[in-house]
């Protein structure tokens, strides 16, 4: 027996990401990033999230997007060096932050 879990557009595939929800974002640096998948998280107003990731994007690319948007709450990444947003949301308290190192989160 085999499941099928494709879905007809993007916004049936983030349907059920709430505000609060964790969520694993997929990509390595600025490459192989879901843009499509995260401007559609974006569009359903969730905010609070807590996100896993290498990274976060830059300040207008990738987890950039719902960063500059406010939308996250806690970062679980590898690497986080490359967003002035970023900076200021962590160092302001806004955004929680836990490194993990790469073969970690790989795992």
């Amino acid at each position: 027996m085999t499941i099928d879990k494709t879905v007809p557009d993007v916004e049936t595939a983030v349907a059920g990401i709430s505000s609060g929800s964790s969520i694993a974002v997929g990509g390595f640096g600025l490459c192989g990033t879901p843009m499509e998948l995260i401007r559609a998280v974006l569009a359903t107003g969730a905010d609070g999230l807590k996100v896993v990731s290498n990274n976060c994007g830059v300040d207008d690319w990738g987890l950039g997007v719902l960063l500059a948007a406010g939308r996250i709450a806690k970062m679980t990444s590898s690497y986080v060096g490359e967003t002035k947003e970023f900076e200021r949301q962590y160092l302001s308290g806004e955004l929680e932050v836990e490194l993990t190192a790469q073969g970690t989160l790989a795992e």
